[in-house]
């Protein structure tokens, strides 16, 4: 279900999705609006469930996680996804799990420390759960982006667009920061 949402609330997530730690004060001089009035469209948003969360985004290499892996899952049947699951959620180097069509039930993403690492993941953990029929691995060499999905609904794509530059000059006046 798409949630209504108007041109100003594209607006503020578009700004917001680019830095969640612009403050509201700035958010509301590029959109023209008081900080009272920024606050409440975000804790709308929030309640009706458009935006999920805020995080912060670590770099898993300072960690000491240097290899990023995508495993693709089949299963004995795709019936036992959910207790797959479970049982995967349980292994914390695994950040993203996907019930997927085609050669794969399932899709995961994981961090680990090195090959070795990824063996024992492998060989000790996810393949040892029942309902696992076997795994395919994809080592990632590099990330060339990542992002949220596009903000701007269908609809008002040339509009939106005007109005995100409009929103990358103005918070580059105030020195806001807005990383891609």
């Amino acid at each position: 279900m798409v949630e209504k949402i108007d041109a100003l609330d594209q607006q503020i997530l578009e700004i917001i999705s680019k830095n969640a730690r612009v403050p509201f004060k700035d958010v509301a001089t590029v959109c023209g609006l008081s900080r009272a009035a920024i606050h409440q469209r975000v804790a709308h948003l929030i309640e009706t469930g458009v935006i999920v969360g805020s995080s912060y985004t670590i770099n898993p290499k300072s960690l000491g996680y240097t290899t990023c892996t995508y495993v693709g899952i089949k299963l004995e049947r795709a019936s036992m996804y959910e207790s797959v699951a479970t049982q995967l959620a349980k292994i914390p180097e695994i950040v993203e799990c996907h019930f997927t069509t085609g050669p794969y039930t399932m899709l995961i993403k994981l961090y680990s420390r090195d090959n070795e690492h990824l063996m024992e993941l492998l060989n000790k953990g996810i393949q040892q759960i029942d309902g696992v029929n076997s795994t395919e691995t994809l080592i990632s060499l590099e990330q060339s982006f990542s992002r949220t999905a596009p903000i701007c609904l269908p609809a008002a794509s040339a509009k939106a667009k005007r109005a995100s530059r409009k929103n990358r000059t103005a918070l580059s006046e105030l020195g806001t920061d807005i990383q891609d």
